[in-house]
């Protein structure tokens, strides 16, 4: 086994060096073998097998968020209205917490545990841990004081801002237990332990099933809550979640432990996780940005077109799960491989996975292209409706497969600590999709096919960027737990 070290004694690694010789094997067996298998075993195997534990919660809870919607549907339409002003909010939350910040938790405990350093990986989950109720006690505060002025920017009024009140203000008093779930998931996942994650969310979901109805409703024992009970189910879900993974981290059966000695919390740790995290939570932002602005323009087109889009796009959203799911895996990875040393093995799990996306979601994409209404008439069969969306589908889904390969490429890049070109490509696309595309409607004069050559230009240049920086740059000898993101 590799120790990266330094030789500089400012350097932040001389400290984890000078511990390094009491952290050299996992404490266990089954983390041996994990770790083994990610730094010698075949690649799309070892990928598939890490990412399938995390498409199927992924794929469960896209499902418990469809059956939450239907329960309070039965509140009205201003119930089902005020929630989903809360929805774009709350999945901010949840896109930062886990491919942003927990990206970074991930990225830094993976590479410890390449270098052999169980016990730095150990301490940088308890900092993982202090960053989770740092984060979601700004999160509670935010939407407390500011989520009525957002909700109302959003369009919320009368009834349905009463709603996302009454549910916004319940949800997010439990931001922390879901800052905590998906830190401490994503500090697992570092490890390459993705079945005990997955197994703590699928048992939350047994508890939030019956759980969301019975206080919507007032079933049984429980009082009605209206809207506000079904942000209470959310809480109590993640407050079970957070419960057991704090304790599945403090028991023996696990290869990763969780420390309760808070002098192991540092500004050096921290800054660890947040050189790739706070880069990445920024390169969500931007994305989420850009989805909104393109709907804007979009709206210029009216309402048929907006939900021609809006059909066609939500396509766009169900591959996420998949692409989530393998970047993780990816990411693990190539962390584990860039700690120990392993560098173009890493560039070789990049490529492999980003490769794998490629045509998957591409194979997609010229389905859609080839019969859009295969897709689109599932949900319309308003020929203005199904106009506006075949036309997405033409102009953008040729290029799904840029689109997989560049997300699985920044997932890749956190693993090795490098997010810079992921981020930047991230910006180019908000500016020439959002950017230009805003200037093409609203000032040259262009229609929707304009709009989304736009938004498919976007992603084929930001997807050029990234892969060009892994082409002609590579992460190099220098890609170690010290790097900066920023190299």
């Amino acid at each position: 086994m590799t120790i990266i070290t330094s030789q500089d004694p400012s350097s932040p690694m001389a400290a984890v060096t000078i511990a390094a010789p009491e952290m050299k094997q996992p404490a266990n067996e089954a983390g041996n073998t994990r770790q083994r298998t990610m730094l010698h075993g075949p690649i799309l195997p070892t990928l598939l097998k890490l990412a399938l534990p995390t498409v199927v919660v992924l794929v469960v809870q896209t499902l418990v968020g469809v059956a939450e919607t239907y329960f309070v549907s039965f509140l009205g339409t201003e119930a089902v209205a005020g929630v989903s002003l809360v929805f774009p909010i709350f999945m901010l939350m949840q896109m930062m917490s886990n491919g942003g910040i927990g990206g970074g938790v991930a990225s830094s405990i993976a590479r410890a545990i390449g270098a052999g350093m169980v016990a730095e990986a150990e301490a940088l989950v308890l900092n993982a841990l202090v960053l989770a109720v740092v984060f979601g006690v700004i999160f509670t505060g935010a939407e407390w004081v500011f989520g009525e002025t957002v909700y109302r920017l959003l369009g919320g009024q009368a009834g349905a801002l009463g709603a996302a009140l009454d549910y916004g203000h319940t949800v997010f008093l439990g931001a922390v237990f879901v800052w905590i779930v998906s830190l401490l998931a994503a500090a697992l996942r570092g490890a390459g332990n993705t079945l005990a994650p997955a197994a703590v969310i699928l048992l939350g979901v047994v508890v939030l099933l019956p759980l969301s109805p019975a206080l919507i409703f007032g079933w049984g024992p429980f009082p009605r809550l209206g809207v506000a009970g079904a942000g209470i189910a959310v809480v109590v879900y993640y407050l079970v979640g957070a419960v057991i993974l704090i304790a599945y981290l403090r028991s023996a059966k696990t290869s990763l432990r969780l420390p309760f000695d808070m002098r192991l919390v540092t500004w050096r740790r921290l800054g660890d996780i947040l050189r790739v995290g706070a880069l990445s939570a920024f390169g969500t932002i931007q994305s989420n940005l850009t989805v909104v602005l393109i709907t804007g323009a979009v709206g210029l087109f009216g309402t048929d077109a907006i939900a021609g889009y809006g059909i066609a796009s939500r396509l766009d959203y169900l591959q996420i799960p998949l692409l989530f799911a393998l970047g993780s895996a990816a990411l693990s990875m190539v962390g584990v491989n860039i700690g120990a040393g392993q560098i173009k093995r890493a560039e070789r799990i990049a490529w492999v996975a980003a490769l794998f996306a490629a045509g998957v979601t591409e194979l997609l994409g010229l389905f859609v292209t080839l019969f859009p209404h295969a897709w689109l008439m599932l949900f319309s069969t308003n020929p203005e409706v199904l106009a506006a969306g075949s036309i997405y589908f033409r102009v953008v889904a040729p290029f799904y497969g840029l689109t997989g390969l560049g997300m699985l490429l920044y997932f890749a890049g956190q693993g090795a600590g490098r997010v810079m070109w992921p981020v930047l490509g991230g910006a180019v696309r908000l500016l020439v999709a959002a950017g230009a595309g805003w200037i093409v409607v609203a000032y040259l004069g262009g229609g929707l096919r304009e709009l989304f050559i736009a938004v498919a230009g976007g992603s084929i240049i930001s997807a050029v960027i990234v892969a060009a920086a892994l082409w002609l740059r590579g992460w190099g000898p220098r890609s170690t737990r010290e790097s900066s993101p920023w190299d």
